[in-house]
């Protein structure tokens, strides 16, 4: 009875320590996207639609961006020194083929995630990096938005080679902002989904789940 007690100890320990050292970022709930912050691009004729859903992997979730540019944003910090990896698990439906990305016209991508660091006194002056479902580039490409040089487009996954399957993947965000931005970085102040096809007018669906940071 006792050896069976001290398992019971250790996993709960273990399950615990997992935990401190994983950080979710959205619950995809009604509740939470009515909360979201919204916020459009300026010159888009639509909002990109927003629904949640759920599957056996928990919530997620699905953004229609038909001609249209919106995103959603959360403020909250993340100590990178302590969990410095972005997880991401995300599937594009339909998507973007044929668009040059790094240009201002093709600057579209059917799924993306902006990691947000605060630099100065307004939104303009904040850093970013914009993790990308890609539809054109390969993994690993990354090149500035053409728009700004503060935030630094990042190929995490492309539908070149996972079309409308479920990909998980990760990034080291505190390495990155220092490869990209020469900046060292102890902590986010937030994070931001966005599905926009604005400039090419044309139209994507895309799928976001279990987003969150952890240690490793």
């Amino acid at each position: 009875m006792k050896s069976i007690f001290k398992i019971l100890i250790c996993i709960l320990i273990i399950a615990e320590f997992s935990h401190a050292n994983e950080v979710v970022v959205f619950e995809f709930t009604e509740s939470e996207l009515s909360q979201l912050e919204v916020r459009k691009v300026r010159g888009a004729d639509n909002n990109t639609l927003y629904t949640v859903g759920s599957n056996e992997n928990g919530n997620f979730l699905k953004a229609i961006a038909d001609n249209a540019a919106s995103g959603l944003g959360k403020e909250m910090k993340i100590d990178l020194n302590k969990t410095p990896f972005i997880n991401i698990t995300w599937k594009i439906e339909s998507d973007l083929s044929g668009i040059k990305e790094n240009t201002k016209k093709g600057h579209d991508f059917a799924a993306r995630v902006f990691a947000i660091k605060k630099t100065g006194a307004t939104p303009l002056s904040n850093r970013a990096i914009n993790y990308v479902f890609s539809s054109n580039n390969e993994i690993g490409a990354n090149f500035p938005s053409p728009y700004t040089k503060k935030s630094i487009d990042n190929v995490l996954a492309t539908t070149k080679k996972n079309l409308n399957e479920w990909v998980t993947v990760k990034a080291n965000v505190k390495e990155d902002f220092k490869k990209f931005h020469n900046l060292d970085v102890n902590e986010l102040d937030g994070l931001a989904i966005m599905s926009d096809t604005d400039n090419s007018k044309m139209k994507s669906v895309a799928y976001f789940q279990n987003i969150y940071f952890s240690a490793k």
